[in-house]
């Protein structure tokens, strides 16, 4: 029944190509939709899910992380003799304005850190030394945001905040959820650009030793420092996504797109599959002129429809995957996750079976003398 059902699908290539054409496109629509939407909503916990850090250290009911409440940076003091805690540092993030070439200013949003410490800094150092910023005055730019700051070269001298500041290292990929550009130094370097008492912090960022246990030593926080809120890099990540999904127009709005075109695409499948059935209503009336059973004419309806759906998503997520690895870029990443890839390829399967069976209603209607008529 396979072969058969096999070589009438590819009895008429253009039917096949077009159904197939109509697969594929699905199942592209699908993935870089789905892909850019997460791509950006996931720029929200940036900062959170690449800082090293185990534990997120913050005032209550911390929500987002580039609006953070201060806290007392002696806080990290009474954190560091908790059993399990290896590092407890303190983190500053504010927003200050860094002066361009052409005497205009742009907004950036400025990232202290422990010079001496891993946790919170500047990932993905691709320009300058790996100590840039233990040099004075130093800060740390992102390469994808140089036409926003002005195309800043290793070494050119700027201004956040009316403070000094000079560029000793660049970053790639560093673009947040915000339009503020991120610019990473020292924390004393930062609370002087954002003018803030260096006694105060963000945050305090805290490295477990090997084998903690990370929920133990977030209530053991809590417990320790009762007015402050604890929570694992991924549970902070997680909130950080759902702030601006469920607190902005943005989940609804882009949330809405989304699934709307994911819809279209499904619906041209659907339309595809189900007119190429129906095109095909003589041959089916063969099939039971020489005595196929209705039992036989599903099997073949149903294994054209796998075939489809097979075949257009194997070559959709080629496609993708094409796509992905040369239009993806900081400003507008393409995020596919795997699971996302296998919902793009069941909900093209359900749909092929469904457009093939609503036919079928037509097709056990079909009188095998059609053929002799014809």
């Amino acid at each position: 029944m396979w072969s058969f059902a096999l070589q009438t699908l590819v009895a008429d290539r253009g039917k096949l190509f077009t159904a197939l054409v109509g697969v594929v496109f699905s199942v592209v629509l699908v993935n870089l939709q789905g892909g850019l939407f997460l791509g950006m909503i996931f720029k929200a916990s940036l900062l959170v899910v690449n800082s090293h850090a185990d534990i997120w250290v913050g005032h209550r009911e911390m929500h987002s992380v580039e609006f953070p409440r201060d806290i007392p940076r002696r806080w990290s003091y009474r954190i560091r003799p908790i059993p399990g805690v290896k590092r407890a540092d303190p983190y500053l993030i504010g927003f200050s304005e860094m002066t361009l070439p052409g005497g205009g200013f742009e907004g950036v949003a400025v990232v202290g850190v422990d010079s001496h410490s891993q946790l919170g800094k500047a990932w993905s150092l691709d320009q300058g030394p790996s100590d840039a910023l233990r040099r004075t005055d130093a800060i740390v730019v992102d390469s994808s945001e140089d036409f926003k700051l002005g195309f800043p070269e290793i070494g050119d001298v700027r201004e956040i905040g009316n403070r000094r500041a000079r560029v000793t290292g660049k970053s790639y990929g560093l673009m947040g959820f915000q339009v503020a550009p991120y610019v990473f130094t020292n924390y004393d370097q930062a609370a002087m650009f954002l003018r803030k008492s260096p006694a105060s912090c963000s945050y305090v960022l805290v490295e477990l030793e090997p084998g903690a246990d990370a929920e133990a030593v977030c209530a053991a926080i809590r417990e320790r420092v009762p007015e402050v809120d604890a929570l694992t890099s991924q549970q902070y990540g997680t909130d950080c996504v759902n702030f601006w999904m469920t607190r902005t127009g943005l989940g609804i709005s882009f949330g809405a797109a989304t699934l709307l075109g994911v819809l279209v695409g499904l619906v041209m499948v659907g339309q595809t599959l189900y007119a190429m059935v129906l095109d095909r209503l003589v041959e089916f009336g063969t099939l039971k002129a020489i005595g196929a059973t209705e039992r036989q004419v599903f099997s073949v309806l149903i294994i054209q429809a796998v075939i489809m759906a097979v075949v257009g998503s194997l070559i959709g997520l080629q496609l993708v995957t094409l796509i992905q690895a040369t239009c993806s870029t900081p400003k507008a990443p393409i995020v596919i996750p795997l699971w996302l890839s296998l919902s793009s390829c069941g909900l093209v399967l359900i749909i092929c079976l469904v457009s093939s069976l609503i036919p079928y209603l037509r097709v056990r209607q079909v009188d095998p003398l059609i053929v002799l008529q014809s």
